[in-house]
């Protein structure tokens, strides 16, 4: 068998890292394991307090191709420490690593053979969000990279501004010094944001490949929180604004002017919407300044910019737009839900066109007559009583300005998915029925499904809930279903299981508001849940 030869070493991979001793051994670790594509690792430590340098300093004295860089003054920020990076850089390629993440293997090779066989400047992969202890992995914008292709301008596929990640790239250490790209300096939050925007401001020839090329640890239990994941203060929101804005009038002073359009649609569908689902979880100040901050950047949106978004994010910054203080935050809330659903009242202009709400009349949702049945934001409420054999699940489902009614819905297929490993656990079909209910007078559905939850995996904690609403026309919708409270509803049960003796089902909304389920099989499952409760009534 012929022996394939060794590709020549020409990447730098750029590992920064601060008080992170308990992984960053981890990271270099898989950047070394790249093989001889990987010429040099170069380990910056913003000055650490832990020992963190002593970890890389040990490493380094047994792998020639690791280099440490140890800063005298913490930076604030990952920018600094990255550009250390770029600048003590020896090789014609380049890329970054945080401490708390890992290359897969293959990763590197991937990515210097799409730049090398296509001679681009760039070449990106998918990146795969790591949710920590469970192991679940979530795509990082799936879409950009179903399919490997090479894009000859960024003018070209403007969703890539999309994936701000600068971490599952590949770039020419030429490029990047030819045309002065850096991150920001100092304590910059969100310095992703402006990089990747200078990026394509340049113009470079990019290849998209399918390969998983990064791993992004996800650990939400940890003392302290990444910068992607510390969102309780608004200093986080003006630093997500900012950087933003900043991205934004770098591309438009490009010339990039669908690039810009692009992420000014990206803003209002994806950090919009997010922080919008989590203003519930706020203090009545932060909301209050929340809307006044956002109600101000958004006004230095043009009206195309807005009418360029997908339906979510549009809909939910003209609400902002028309009122001055909050307003309708849980309706808003069930908007930004992923899926995004419409709760009632549906109320019509005037002219009988569908608008938000009688307060705010010129937030028109006109839109909601022509969008596809698939898209439309169906609210399905949900309530699940938990029982010793069969628990009972009822569903209704709400007109939405006569959409429903007129494709005529038959059924529903309920899915239960195991949140860790995304994977079905029970399905079941169900009947609607027509129901005259006083609170929806423009109409309603309910059906009622039996589930088994004593036949789920005993392994599996937490269950999801996921609807395909069918019509009689043959359209359907994917959705979620928002959790209901009400007598017995919302509330941990202790249930026989013909199995394991007992089982402790409690029926939850999520922090978008969707219906999902604990369940603790066993004696010693519902100890473990009690031990839990115990623990944290005495740490308040």
């Amino acid at each position: 068998m012929e022996c394939l030869p060794s590709p020549e070493p020409q990447v730098c991979v750029v590992v920064i890292g601060y008080n992170d001793s308990a992984h960053v051994a981890d990271a270099v670790r898989s950047a070394l394991a790249q093989g001889a594509a990987v010429r040099e690792v170069i380990a910056v430590d913003d000055c650490s307090v832990d020992d963190s340098r002593e970890v890389l300093q040990r490493l380094a004295a047994t792998e020639p191709r690791l280099k440490v860089i140890a800063r005298a003054t913490n930076s604030g920020g990952c920018g600094t420490p990255r550009n250390d990076g770029i600048d003590a850089c020896t090789s014609p390629y380049v890329m970054f690593l945080d401490s708390d993440d890992v290359l897969p293997p293959g990763a590197v090779d991937a990515l210097l053979t799409a730049a090398t066989e296509h001679g681009t400047q760039v070449a990106a992969g998918l990146c795969l969000r790591r949710e920590l202890p469970s192991g679940r992995e979530v795509p990082w914008e799936p879409e950009l990279y179903d399919t490997p292709a090479i894009v000859e301008h960024p003018g070209r596929r403007p969703r890539l501004v999309h994936d701000t990640l600068c971490v599952n790239k590949l770039y020419r250490t030429d490029f990047l010094r030819t045309h002065g790209i850096r991150f920001p300096d100092g304590r910059y939050v969100y310095e992703d944001f402006v990089f990747s925007a200078r990026v394509l401001a340049a113009a470079p020839r990019i290849a998209l490949i399918s390969n998983p090329v990064y791993i992004w640890h996800v650990r939400r239990s940890a003392t302290k929180l990444s910068i992607s994941l510390d969102r309780a203060g608004i200093a986080n929101w003006q630093a997500r604004m900012d950087a933003h804005r900043e991205a934004v009038d770098i591309l438009t002073d490009a010339g990039e002017k669908k690039l810009a359009r692009a992420a000014r649609a990206k803003f209002l569908e994806r950090g919009l919407r997010m922080y919008t689902r989590e203003l519930d979880q706020r203090t009545p100040e932060y909301r209050a300044e929340w809307w006044r901050l956002t109600r101000a950047y958004l006004a230095t949106f043009d009206e195309a910019d807005v009418e360029h978004a997908p339906a979510p994010g549009r809909v939910i910054a003209r609400v902002i737009l028309a009122s001055p203080e909050p307003v309708d935050l849980p309706r808003l809330q069930q908007v930004a839900a992923r899926p995004a659903r419409l709760v009632p009242p549906y109320v019509r202009g005037a002219d009988g066109t569908p608008v938000w709400s009688e307060q705010l009349p010129q937030v028109s949702l006109e839109h909601l007559l022509v969008r596809p049945m698939r898209l439309l934001p169906l609210t399905v409420d949900a309530s699940l009583l938990p029982r010793a054999r069969s628990s009972v699940l009822t569903l209704r489902l709400y007109e939405l300005y006569g959409r429903v009614a007129g494709s005529v819905p038959t059924t529903v297929d309920v899915e239960l998915r195991d949140r860790a490993r995304v994977a079905s656990g029970m399905r079941r079909t169900a009947a609607w029925r027509a129901d005259a209910d006083p609170v929806a007078p423009d109409g309603s559905w309910t059906a009622e499904v039996l589930l088994d939850l004593g036949a789920l995996d005993p392994t599996a904690c937490v269950w999801d809930l996921r609807l395909r609403v069918r019509f009689a026309d043959g359209t359907y919708r994917e959705t979620a279903a928002r959790a209901v409270a009400g007598p017995g509803v919302l509330r941990r049960t202790a249930v026989r299981d013909l199995r394991r003796g007992v089982r402790l089902v409690q029926p939850y909304a999520t922090n978008a508001g969707n219906l999902a389920v604990r369940v603790a099989p066993g004696v010693r499952g519902v100890a473990q849940v009690v031990r839990r409760r115990v623990r944290r009534a005495l740490s308040r």
